[in-house]
């Protein structure tokens, strides 16, 4: 169990040195600091380093204080007595390490032994000096040296390099600044993520901004050089410029910026450079308007306040959260917006949920008996006077900025709904940091770098206009399922969702083997709640299709192609780009409940008959593999990293999705056998049947108008009460609704409307009777093992594939036969609750 406190909310992550990270910002003990910086240097040789004489170091740090800089970035490595007199003007300082990248440097032993050399003396001189704020072991890799060696390559050799620095100092943040021309390169093992941007448009700018937080993934973005040369735009270009651009770098969420230069003073390749003037102070140190305008900034609370910051309504729905409702709701006291209310919802809790909230009387307390997640989203939806609601869950606790953010997503676009990242914590247990590190959580999905094409309902915020438009949540997701609903009901309604990726909280996953494997069965469950109401967007095995990136997939490229570099003409290209290929059903294959099936079914058989066992078992051993391949990947917290714990995670991988196919295919079960049978005690119309199309038709006649869209939503609202599942349409086939039972059979319901003149209405209906893919399937998979047990020679596994064959076609037929009969007793009893007269052909002529 975890025992959570408010002051746990700024701990939830590992010491290193004076900062450290903890999701996408830096903290120094209990306060958030974002780095406010300026880059200093290289300047021409003095006494033997690349910096100024004491005197003029003085008198910059003096200045820089002025407009609010806290720290500065050098482009080597500075001796003891400078960072000691960075300490002293309470600055801190980002240091770069200097090493020949400009050549090709992986092809030369000897320059290799001297970077690494370079990289391990530079850290041991750096020591643990408290002004030390963080380390760059490269900056800049040219594009032609990259993708001469490769970039894969090139990202092994700067992972050994942040090896070498974090054995050196291991309490140091160590990353390396990239830039656009190798933005592609993988470095998933630095502690923030560092680039060097150089756009003076803020449309342009913002956008890849965007593309950035994205790559930066749940660490810190810095941006560590961008700039204006006040020689070529003006001085007072240059500071309206960067204005901008720092008010748009830190409202798009980033950790800290740097920018380029503190002084024109600027000497680099041998030479002093006389031709440009990026500095907020020329040479002389005389401020220019760009001091001003960044001073504007760094001096104002960070991040920058709304001109008018919409009121939102916090909605927080618990059902028994006593264990971690006091923090949740002390992090929501202590968020820094200005508008902002909170409602609770105590959904018929039994434990102390209630009274800890009461403990909190500037939050509003709503309690109902138990009507599910959905009905209580929907009570505080209804409750909300403000014009965003945003709803977290009562196990997640939120970062101070999380609502500014959101309002910074709202405020700049048209999104109906804007999402953001959920982050674990560190666990408290190993058990627990194994299933954190386990697939299946909720996470959002991406459709480019700032549409979202699903967000997690522990973090999403809406306009309360548009989910009042599309009816609020659907009350039958009680458990889980609600947020996909909502979030493909306001898309189909036209509405646009948004991702902000700074708007983070954090978020307990399950502690527990048994409370994950839980969490996936009711993911399943709501799955196939989904199916019926979105069929298109799910792909043949009832899985969710995404059109989107999916967040975190630690997925394996063996099944998938591999992602695609654009380098541009002659490797010139000034953004280059990682595209990642669509995910392929083959990826996820191996995980279904299908493929284990015909796997357990083939291993069967070679076990009985005694041959072939080695190729039987070839499905199953392939999944094991790739499951092992996944938990290896998997980001596991270095306190509980060990080989038993991955093992765990490949048997939770392999376990999870599993569960969520039985859960599915149970919930179909469950349907069958709870729907009422109907039978209408009438006399019904005789039907025309088409038996080789397997084809109902029947006739139906209105004397009061009655259209084919009354006659279909009668026949809908009657069957679902009734537990059978019903798919309505979207558009793209030639029938109008599908009724499912249970697993076997599922009728195509199509109506026709002929207009008589006046209110006379002649309703043709036409039912389709199909087996189910699952029946489709099984009897696909059952005779191919039945044929090639036969050229094999199997005379056993071909005479147990033959039974479960018949079988299988017996029952099809019977519950096909049933289903067909049920849906015509239906449309008689609704066509009679609409005053229709049966056999309306007769009745028109």
């Amino acid at each position: 169990m975890h025992s959570l406190s408010v002051a746990r909310r700024v701990e939830w992550a590992y010491d290193v040195g004076g900062l450290r990270t903890a999701g996408k910002f830096f903290f120094r003990g209990q306060e958030k600091v974002y780095l406010r910086g300026v880059t200093y240097g290289p300047f021409a040789p003095r006494d033997g380093a690349p910096f100024p004489q004491r005197d003029m170091v003085l008198r910059d740090f003096a200045l820089m204080r002025e407009p609010g800089a806290n720290c500065l970035r050098t482009f080597t490595v500075p001796p003891k007595w400078f960072l000691d007199l960075v300490a002293e003007h309470g600055l801190m300082t980002l240091v770069g390490i200097p090493w020949t990248q400009h050549v090709c440097f992986l092809d030369d032993r000897a320059i290799v032994r001297d970077i690494r050399s370079a990289v391990t003396t530079a850290v041991h001189d750096l020591g643990n000096h408290p002004a030390v704020a963080g380390i760059l072991i490269g900056n800049e890799i040219p594009p032609d040296v990259v993708r001469w060696h490769g970039p894969r390559r090139v990202a092994r050799f700067l992972g050994e390099l942040y090896a070498i620095a974090k054995q050196a100092a291991p309490d140091a943040l160590v990353s390396y600044a990239n830039f656009p021309p190798t933005e592609y390169l993988e470095l998933d093992f630095v502690d923030f993520v560092a680039f060097n941007v150089y756009l003076h448009r803020e449309a342009d700018f913002r956008r890849y901004l965007s593309r950035l937080q994205n790559l930066a993934g749940d660490k810190p973005l810095v941006l560590t050089e961008f700039g204006i040369d006040s020689l070529r735009e003006g001085t007072r270009q240059q500071a309206e410029i960067l204005s901008r651009q720092l008010r748009a770098a830190f409202e798009c969420g980033v950790a800290g910026t740097f920018v380029f230069s503190w002084t024109d003073d600027w000497f680099t390749g041998g030479f002093q450079v006389e031709d440009w003037a990026f500095g907020l102070v020329d040479r002389n140190r005389s401020r220019k308007p760009a001091f001003q305008a960044v001073q504007q900034l760094y001096r104002s609370p960070l991040p920058p306040a709304l001109s008018q910051p919409p009121k939102i309504s916090v909605v927080i729905c618990a059902y028994n959260a006593e264990r971690t409702m006091d923090a949740c709701l002390a992090s929501l006291r202590e968020l820094r917006y200005p508008n902002y209310e909170v409602i609770v919802v105590n959904d018929g809790s039994t434990d102390g949920t209630e009274a800890i909230a009461r403990r909190y009387p500037e939050f509003r307390l709503l309690s109902q008996p138990n009507k599910g997640l959905s009905a209580a989203r929907n009570a505080g939806l209804e409750a909300a006077r403000g014009e965003i609601v945003a709803y977290t869950d009562s196990d997640c606790v939120a970062d101070p900025d999380w609502l500014t953010y959101l309002a910074y997503k709202f405020a700049s676009s048209d999104f109906a709904g804007v999402g953001g990242p959920n982050l674990p914590p560190p666990e408290d247990s190993a058990t627990a940091a194994y299933v954190a590190a386990a697939p299946g959580g909720p996470t959002h999905v991406l459709l480019d770098d700032e549409v979202a094409e699903h967000i997690p309902g522990c973090n999403m915020a809406f306009r309360k206009s548009a989910l009042e438009h599309i009816g609020g949540f659907d009350p039958v997701h009680r458990a889980a399922g609600d947020d996909v609903d909502v979030c493909w009901r306001l898309q189909d309604a036209g509405y646009r969702i948004g991702f902000s990726p700074a708007a983070q909280v954090w978020h307990f996953r399950r502690n527990t083997i048994r409370a994950y494997l839980k969490q996936q069965m009711g993911y399943g469950q709501a799955e196939a709640q989904l199916y019926f109401k979105h069929p298109f967007r799910f792909n043949m095995l009832g899985q969710s299709q995404w059109i989107g990136r999916i967040y975190g997939d630690i997925g394996l490229p063996l099944l998938s192609a591999r992602p695609i570099i654009y380098y541009g003409v002659f490797g010139r290209g000034l953004f280059q780009t990682l595209y990642e290929t669509p995910s392929s059903l083959l990826a996820y294959l191996p995980f279904t409940l299908e493929w284990n099936l015909l796997g357990v079914t083939l291993l069967s058989g070679a076990l009985l008959a005694g041959r072939w066992r080695l190729v039987a078992a070839l499905p199953l051993v392939l999944t094991a593999i790739l499951a092992l391949g996944r938990a290896w990947k998997a980001k596991i917290d270095p306190r509980f990293d060990h080989w038993r714990g991955r093992l765990l995670v490949a048997a939770l991988i392999y376990l999870g999705p599993l569960v969520r196919s039985m859960q599915r295919y149970l919930y179909r079960l469950q349907g069958q056998n709870g729907a009422a049978r109907i039978q209408f005690t009438g006399v019904p119309q005789r039907p025309e049947i088409e038996w080789r199309r397997r084809e109902i038709l029947l006739r139906f006649w209105s004397e009061h108008g009655t259209e084919k869209e009354n006659f279909l939503h009668a026949l809908i609202e009657f069957l679902a009460p009734r537990k059978y599942l019903v798919a309505v349409d979207q558009g793209w086939s030639d029938h109008d609704i599908t009724v499912h039972r249970g697993l076997w059979s599922r009728v195509e319901l199509t109506v026709a409307a002929e207009n008589h003149g006046g209110n006379k209405r002649l309703l043709r209906t036409r039912s389709r009777v199909r087996a189910s893919w699952f029946a489709r399937s099984l009897t696909a998979i059952l005779v191919t093992i039945a044929t090639l047990a036969l050229l094999g020679s199997l005379r056993e596994i071909s005479e147990m594939a033959l039974l479960l064959l018949a079988i299988t076609l017996g029952v099809t037929v019977v519950e096909s036969f049933r289903l067909g009969q049920t849906v015509w007793h239906a449309q008689e009893i609704v066509a009679q609750q609409l005053r229709l007269v049966s056999n309306g052909e007769q009745t028109s002529g």
